[in-house]
This record gives C-alpha cells, structure tokens and sequence, in this order.
C-alpha cells in the first residue's frame, strides 16, 4: 500500500514556505536521497528576496530544480550561477564546501515568483570525501520529451529510458514531470525505492486521489498510473538504496558520527573556506 508522508512546514518569513518529506519518521531516505525539500510557491514583492547566508556541507551532493525564479548560487570553490527554471545545479560538498543562495539583483527590483524543489543526496561511502565540485546544466542539455500531455524532464540518473548528463554517484532516479488537465503517465518501476512529490495541482494515482504537496512512497515493482485532474507538478526520485545508515546533523550528512563532529569545529574554527564577496555567515547551531 502506498504510504503519503505529510512534510513538515517551515515559514521562512515574507510568505515564503519550505515544506520537508524527507527524513520523516516514515522515510529517512529514499535511494540516495536524504532530504526533500519543497520551495514555495512564494510570491515577493519587490525588493525581497531569498537570501541564505554562506554555510556549509560535507557528505553529501545538493540538487536544485526551479519551476519559477531565479537563484544565484556562490561557493567557496569560486563558483557563481543563477539558476533559471528547467535548469539543473549539482553540488557536490564531499570533503567539504561552502554556499550562499540568493535572488539576483535585477529579479529583486521587481514582483517575481519562486517554486522549486532542492534536494540532497547521500554520497557512497567511498565518495564521502571527494573533492567538491560544482555543475550547472541549462534546461535545454536535459533529456525531456512531451508525451500526450505530459512534459518529462530527466534531472539526475535515468528515468523513462533516457539519461541525464548530470554525474551522479549511485544509481539514481530524479524526473520532473508537469501534466496537463487529463494527462495519464504511467511510473517508471524498476527501482528498488521509489517517491513520487506533488508539488501543484489535483491527481489520481491508480484511480485514487492524492493529496498535492504530499510525498508518496511507491511500492517496489510497481508500474502505478498517474492521472492529472488538473495541470499538475510533480517530482519522481529515488534509485539506489543507501549503502550504509546516515547521520544528519545540520548541514552535514556522514556514515560516521565522528565526521560530523569534526565538521562543527572546522566550522567553527573558520577552516572550510569563504565564499568569495561574501561577509555574513550562518553560525554553527548551538544544538
């Protein structure tokens, strides 16, 4: 039986809402990933924005995918990227790296829209330490196809026969998906985990209502049918189990919790590096 996790919701001021599927007491992880996270819709009138001081991650790979917005994405690496909608940013943190994400300059002077989803996923243990990386991948260099209604874009891993050029380090399923009104697709089943994330709009799934910004856990080997009554926006992710349990403290995933407290102090003694240009910082949590 499918189980509907219900997320956590998060009120970041200003209208904008983040709602967290993933770790929950019914899925600590699904595949590779770790932590799901659902961005708006939000809606900020000029001269506000997101803004999310440097801080930083080791042990995992973030994945950010927008259906509206822009988000400009600095790093310790040197790395600067606005992200627009369809396209992809891949950051892998491995031994160590730090980020801010805000809204551009020129998309705060004005009302504009955010919506999207970031996720992180759990690098295998013999890739925990790996040196971090930044990737941008522009909607287009995305495998997609339009199909009786359906819109399918291949974010990470593969999916629907097609496969992304995002590296990735385990197996990995992560599609977007927008259907029209009416619109069936049938899911994808040869994953071991599986979830699907309705971020917007009214479905079935097998002929049952779903709840919209709910995540679902798919049954292992099932090909379940998706149907919008409604235009719709969803996420599909999973793949590869985990290879060992994770610990999440904050920022930082690890198969040992050990790391982890290496982590808070080179945090806290300034050793994980700046981001360039940038002055204000996120604090380690006091608990």
């Amino acid at each position: 039986m499918t189980t509907i996790i219900t997320p956590r919701t998060h009120d970041l001021g200003g209208g904008f809402e983040v709602r967290r599927a993933v770790p929950s007491l019914q899925a600590r992880s699904v595949g590779p990933f770790v932590f799901v996270d659902h961005m708006g819709p939000a809606l900020f009138e000029p001269g506000r924005g997101i803004d999310v001081r440097p801080h930083p991650h080791i042990g995992l790979a973030t994945v950010t995918f927008l259906w509206a917005g822009a988000i400009n994405h600095k790093d310790s690496l040197g790395s600067e990227q606005v992200i627009l909608p369809g396209d992809v940013n891949w950051m892998t943190a491995g031994r160590g790296i730090v980020h801010s994400e805000r809204t551009p300059v020129d998309e705060r002077g004005r009302q504009h829209a955010v919506h999207g989803m970031q996720t992180w996923v759990a690098l295998p243990k013999p890739d925990e330490e790996t040196a971090p990386e930044f990737h941008h991948h522009a909607a287009a260099t995305l495998p997609q196809f339009r199909r009786n209604g359906a819109f399918v874009r291949v974010i990470a891993g593969r999916g629907f026969g097609e496969e992304s050029p995002v590296r990735v380090f385990a197996d990995t399923f992560n599609v977007a998906l927008d259907l029209e009104a009416d619109a069936e697709l049938l899911l994808d089943d040869d994953r071991a985990e599986r979830a699907l994330y309705v971020l917007e709009g009214e479905a079935q799934l097998d002929g049952a209502d779903i709840p919209d910004k709910h995540l679902l856990l798919l049954d292992p080997g099932t090909r379940p049918l998706l149907r919008a009554k409604t235009p719709l926006k969803a996420m599909l992710l999973g793949g590869e189990p985990l290879d060992a349990p994770r610990h999440m403290w904050w920022n930082f995933v690890s198969s040992s919790k050990e790391r982890i407290e290496v982590a808070k102090q080179d945090w806290l003694d300034g050793r994980f590096g700046q981001v360039p240009g940038e002055v204000e910082f996120i604090p380690l949590p006091e608990r």
